[in-house]
């Protein structure tokens, strides 16, 4: 077992350098989240609307697509996963504003996984008062078109295994503060 994981881990390592996937997001390319993109709960008052998210560059075998919204700075020990969609076929490379909180409007197949606050879908963020926090929008490009999770799968669980079947990988960083 330990060759072939290691095996997995090398391969996924190489593949990853190779880098020609790109991300963009209109509401995160001024470097700072929009209103919006904050909760509109745990004292905050913005729209809870997903984001636009465009992608385009995936390499030859791309299956599938993993997007996450992951906060590093949330006080949890932990960080905080304010989205996660698994599962996005790989003709598909964007997700329209409010996909987050409108399973219509997520591509047929998509799992839109719990995210760190128990619901399925986007939550915005809330950041305590007076701290700046680092949202990463990250989209991985897949070897498998499912990742073979069950509907409750937690972030960590889609990260781990997304890991060992990734391509490549982009993110950006927007910073949010109240």
């Amino acid at each position: 077992m330990k060759p072939l994981f290691l095996m997995m881990f090398l391969s996924a390592a190489t593949a990853a350098s190779a880098g020609s996937l790109s991300v963009e997001s209109p509401e995160m390319a001024i470097g700072a989240l929009a209103p919006a993109q904050f909760a509109d709960m745990f004292g905050c008052s913005g729209g809870n609307v997903s984001p636009e998210i465009r992608w385009s560059g995936a390499p030859e075998g791309t299956e599938s697509f993993v997007v996450t919204i992951y906060d590093p700075d949330a006080p949890t020990g932990s960080g905080f996963w304010h989205w996660v969609v698994a599962d996005i076929p790989a003709g598909v490379d964007s997700l329209p504003a409010g996909a987050g909180s409108d399973p219509a409007k997520l591509p047929k197949g998509a799992l839109a996984a719990r995210n760190d606050a128990g619901v399925s879908g986007f939550l915005g963020a809330c950041p305590p008062p007076g701290s700046k926090h680092r949202y990463i929008l990250t989209v991985k490009a897949l070897k498998t078109a499912k990742l073979g999770v069950p509907a409750n799968a937690t972030p960590a669980m889609i990260g781990f295994v997304s890991n060992m079947v990734k391509l490549d990988e982009v993110s950006i960083v927007a910073t949010g503060a109240r």
